[in-house]
């Protein structure tokens, strides 16, 4: 299916709910052929979990059932999208004749009644594509992949391929998680694999994984066939689609040789799943018996048109043939027989003809900056800087356009040399795809090996060109390992930002009372069962699991919330990081012994503020932070001095009860305290002797009340 430059996202997303707040979406990727299918149950009563899936696909369409409502009055997803479609068809049926795998190996081994709703998405968003887009899906070629509300872990997205579904949705899988890793220990350990699997990455043309999915839809047959533009369109992009296969497929035994000695298991499985697999060599030669040897994908939109044109070996197609001489005779006389040099010709004669026109008006208008672009909508066009241009263009320049600090425009001589040419281009396209349709056929018989091929060169360019490549980039050492358990403690140690550290160099902002050191500081968290959960204080910038929640209410509203939620995770046992300006919070730390309370360390010099991004234990009060602003403010002395004694009366109340509070869940806290160290201890990887010390300092530590 070709792109459409117009729209801005490829994704056809179904939306259904049921009354028990259960939501069933369908992502269905235009670009890829792949169909992405969850289910959970919306626990937020804003649809919150629905609006990130949603931000995450940012889809072009969205097909609901039409006053569709939550239960107790609330609003359900309908309000979330702008069209609606009734859809209340089930699609178990569809999903296993068009999947590439069985169902059950993509988790829906009950799919028939246990995930209904989504199937019912799958069903609208495929008919609707099929309607409006006038094509049918080949059966057995999508790549399906089921989502249950526990498969990944669910963030809050913001803003292409592999990397940003793994980072929007990281997985909870230790195996496949554990798979990865070993995979980049042996390319860190390797030079020689990762440099050649780069290499022969490289050698596959980027749009390879989006185009491969062409050959999933077959277009709907017409009763009145008419030689017009968008079949051209239609036909030029099949062309391209299998001159692109054509690249990709030659560039298969540079990889297979790479990953033939590779050891972890998946790049071993690449090996023998993809490289090994005689299908891939059938689909080749298959190509090769139609389209000529020497035609390859080609980036440069003029050249890679003419590639279009002359793609099918000569002889194949008499009608064909002719059509070829006559896109070469609009522009020149005499053509030769063979393809390939009628090709080159045509090119050096075009390129020349346009070098000749474009000196033309250089010399004749006095425009040394004139050039002369191609792009396959418009053909060739011209283009000057607008400060080469003094006044009004010359008459003879037509269809004037700016853009950007270039002024584009044309004239009746190089428009008449674009009709001629794609004309002749479009009926060669459109003869070109009837000789293609036996080799599209046999190509869609192994339709599933394509989306195989397709997943895997995004996951070796994930795994190569963006984490190994990351790692690699910076000193040895610099990036460590994780180890990854079912339960237990979380400790991470001297952990930095990788983007941060990639773009921030040391230097200072000074800006009023301010001072931020713009640097990637490395700060260690720890998390078990008897501190589960840290609050950090003050004035903060962390990358964390609740960030500022309440902020935007009324302050007792805020805290309240705040508070609220803070003792709702720590009843679910949740390993819970929350930043927060309310100084009210602290007071957790007295009474559940299982919360610990950070700050991002400031310092603070000739009433200035130093922001260092340090993690450091308890609570760091800076003295009369916004009273410090609102004198850089230039509020009034006298209204400063009367907020500084508030705030000061304020702060003895609050300092009064929690000591209070401290002093009666003491025991409780020591307790507590004796419990965390005692499953570090368990987890810890010290010898017995040592193990038998620490034990002996906690219990002295406990007697004498120093924990």
């Amino acid at each position: 299916m070709e792109d459409d430059g117009g729209e801005r996202s490829s994704y056809v997303i179904g939306l259904i709910e049921n009354r028990a707040k259960e939501v069933g979406v369908a992502a269905f990727d235009l670009r890829s052929a792949s169909l992405h299918l969850s289910q959970y149950i919306e626990t937020s009563s804003s649809y919150q979990n629905t609006k990130t899936l949603l931000h995450f696909y940012d889809p072009m369409v969205i097909l609901v059932p039409p006053n569709k409502l939550a239960p107790d009055g609330m609003v359900g997803v309908s309000v979330l999208v702008d069209r609606f479609y009734v859809t209340v068809k089930k699609g178990a049926v569809l999903i296993k004749n068009l999947a590439a795998k069985e169902p059950s190996a993509l988790g829906l081994e009950t799919y028939y009644k246990q995930y209904y709703l989504c199937l019912a998405a799958a069903a609208a968003s495929i008919k609707w594509i099929e309607a409006e887009k006038g094509v049918i899906v080949t059966n057995h070629s999508l790549t399906v992949t089921f989502n249950g509300s526990s498969d990944h872990v669910s963030i809050d997205a913001t803003r292409s391929r592999l990397l940003r579904a793994n980072l929007l949705q990281p997985l909870k899988d230790i195996e496949t998680i554990n798979a990865r890793l070993d995979c980049l220990d042996e390319l860190m350990s390797n030079e020689q694999l990762f440099f050649g699997l780069s290499q022969a990455l490289r050698k596959f043309p980027k749009e390879t994984d989006r185009v491969l999915c062409h050959f999933c839809f077959k277009q709907k047959k017409v009763t009145n066939e008419v030689l017009g533009a968008d079949n051209a369109k239609k036909s030029q992009s099949l062309i391209s689609s299998i001159i692109l296969l054509k690249t990709s497929l030659e560039a298969l035994p540079l990889l297979s040789k790479v990953l033939k000695e590779a050891k972890n298991f998946l790049l071993a499985n690449i090996y023998n799943s993809v490289c090994e697999n005689e299908k891939f060599a059938t689909i080749r030669r298959r190509i090769g018996e139609v389209i000529d040897e020497d035609v390859l994908h080609a980036r440069v939109p003029f050249i890679a048109r003419t590639q279009q044109c002359f793609a099918v070996k000569a002889g194949i197609d008499g009608l064909l043939d002719i059509a070829r001489r006559t896109f070469c005779d609009t522009s020149e006389g005499y053509s030769p027989a063979n393809p390939l040099i009628r090709l080159v010709k045509h090119l050096c004669y075009v390129l020349l003809s346009i070098h000749n026109l474009a000196n033309k008006y250089r010399e004749e208008y006095k425009l040394p900056n004139l050039k002369l672009p191609f792009n396959n909508r418009q053909g060739f066009y011209l283009s000057i800087p607008r400060k080469d241009v003094q006044g009004k263009l010359p008459s003879k320049f037509i269809q004037v356009l700016k853009h950007g600090n270039n002024i584009r425009f044309s004239t009746l001589e190089l428009a008449s040399l674009n009709v001629r040419n794609k004309s002749a281009a479009g009926e060669c396209y459109i003869r070109t795809e009837i000789c293609l349709e036996g080799l599209v056929d046999a190509i869609r018989e192994d339709v599933s090996m394509l989306t195989l091929l397709a997943e895997v060169l995004c996951l070796l360019d994930m795994m190569v060109n963006s984490f190994a490549h990351t790692i690699s980039s910076k000193p040895v050492d610099r990036y460590t390992r994780p180890n990854f358990t079912e339960s237990g403690p979380m400790a991470i140690e001297a952990a930095r930002h990788p983007i941060l550290e990639s773009i921030h160099n040391d230097f200072v902002v000074r800006l009023n009372s301010l001072t931020i050191t713009d640097s990637c500081n490395a700060n260690s968290i720890f998390l078990s069962e008897a501190s589960n959960m840290i609050i950090v204080m003050g004035p903060n910038m962390s990358l964390v699991v609740v960030d500022e929640l309440g902020r935007a209410t009324s302050s007792s509203d805020g805290f309240a919330i705040a508070w609220s939620c803070c003792e709702y995770l720590l009843s679910l046992k949740a390993y819970t990081i929350f930043a927060t300006h309310m100084d009210g919070l602290s007071e957790l730390v007295t009474i559940y012994p299982n919360v610990k309370i950070l700050h991002f360390h400031v310092d603070i010099r000739n009433n200035r503020l130093d922001f260092k991004f340090q993690l450091k234990d308890g609570i760091r009060h800076v003295p009369h932070y916004g009273l410090l602003l609102a004198e850089v403010a230039g509020l009034p002395s006298s209204v400063i001095e009367t907020a500084r004694n508030i705030t000061s009366r304020i702060l003895e109340k609050e300092e009064r009860r929690m000591e209070i509070n401290y002093l009666q869940y003491h025991p409780i806290r020591m307790a507590y305290n004796v419990a965390q160290r005692l499953i570090c201890l368990k987890h810890s990887s010290h010898d017995e002797d040592s193990i038998r010390e620490a034990l002996q300092n906690l219990k002295e530590g406990y007697i004498n009340g120093r924990l």
